[in-house]
This record gives C-alpha cells, structure tokens and sequence, in this order.
C-alpha cells in the first residue's frame, strides 16, 4: 500500500486512509467501505485511484472496527447512523480541501455495498460534485432524491436482492431532473468488484465499471 493513516475532523477524532498521486494533488475522492469496515481492499482500491491522479481518502466509518464475519458484519452496519456516517465523510471532504490536496474543489464519493448507499445519501447532501454507488444497500437511510445536486453512475450485479431497488432510486431521481446511470452486469453477484473475495470476484465486470468510472470522474470532476 502506497497511502498512510490520517487523522482529521474538529478534535482530530476520527481516521482515515489517504493514498495520494504522484504530483501529491489533484481532484479529491472519497472511498466508502463496504460493511467489513476499512479493510485492506479498500486502501488497494484508494491506491488505484491515486494511480489515476486522484486525492484519495477513505475514512474509517467505523472507528478501527473491522471484521471478516458476515454476522458481525452486519452488526456493525446496522449500527451504523447514516447522519454520524455523513458527517465523518463532511469532514474528510473538508480535510483534503483545507490541506490543498484538492486542486479544483471537486470532490466525488464511491462507495460499495453500505458505502455505496452512502455514497447515494452523499448526493442529497450538497456537499459532492458526482457519486458512484456500486451494489447501494439503503440500511438506516431515506435518501431525498429531491435534493440529489449531482450525476449519479450506479454499478449493480444481475442476482443481487439491492438490484431490486433500483427501480425506485430512478423513479425519484426521474422527478428531479438528476444526471444518473445504472448498470446492471450479467452474470454478477454483489460485491463482484472485491478481487479478495474470489467465490464472487468477476473481473471482466470490474474492469468494465473502473474504465467507466475514470470515464465519468473525467467528465465531471476533472
């Protein structure tokens, strides 16, 4: 891993991991973990954004907690307050911002799994200028698609329960005029992008949904 822990919020109370590029600036990103906590995947997948020039954070939503059982897991993630999750993701926007990382002020979220549920809720909250949700798990959070500000590109796997709730996150974002896209890749299951998880891993998929990522993160925060 080429990043390091940070710390960052209004008493330094909370971390995260930060992977930057190789001129050390450039437009932020923030990654959004998936319900195992900040795990080791995760800081891989802000390396590679920081790869492409991108001022990546990944911020620890569950305060050091981490975990392999899917029972626990899920504990952790119910536990988890969408308002408390927000703010945290506030103020590791406004880090890399106060620190000059950021070179145009453009900040987008991804996230995966709960992180791509919160990576939707981040899009209602005026704060990021595009959201990539992957496989969004809506857990302890109503989003108000009215208030969605910016473009929306959703990744989701064709036998996946969170698929299903597709069709109702296009309803509301249809009534407010929002830029968004959902892809939904034949033959995947949830978490298919996680290359640590080999039983689920569909690499064609992955690639497929980074290269449009780069693509769209070009379009719209470059």
């Amino acid at each position: 891993m080429n990043g390091k822990t940070v710390t960052f919020g209004p008493e330094n109370n909370y971390q995260g991991y930060l992977s930057l590029p190789q001129n050390k600036t450039g437009p932020g990103l923030i990654i959004l973990q998936e319900w195992w906590g900040l795990v080791d995947h995760i800081k891989h997948v802000a390396d590679r954004y920081a790869k492409e020039g991108y001022v990546v954070l990944a911020p620890d939503l569950y305060d050091g907690q981490k975990t392999t059982e899917p029972n626990e897991a899920q504990k952790l993630m119910l536990e988890l307050k969408a308002k408390e999750a927000s703010y945290k993701i506030s103020n590791a926007i406004k880090y890399i911002k106060e620190e000059n990382f950021v070179s145009n002020n453009k900040v987008a979220c991804i996230g995966y799994c709960m992180g791509g549920g919160l990576a939707l809720y981040m899009a209602t909250q005026n704060i990021i200028d595009a959201a990539i949700p992957y496989y969004g798990v809506l857990v302890n959070i109503t989003p108000d698609w009215s208030k969605v500000n910016c473009p929306i590109l959703g990744h989701y796997a064709e036998h996946d329960k969170a698929t299903e709730a597709i069709p109702g996150i296009e309803s509301g974002l249809i009534k407010t005029n929002a830029k968004f896209k959902f892809h939904i890749y034949p033959g995947t299951e949830h978490a298919f992008f996680n290359d640590e998880r080999l039983e689920i891993y569909n690499k064609e998929a992955a690639e497929l949904s980074f290269e449009r990522n780069i693509d769209f993160l070009n379009t719209h925060i470059r």
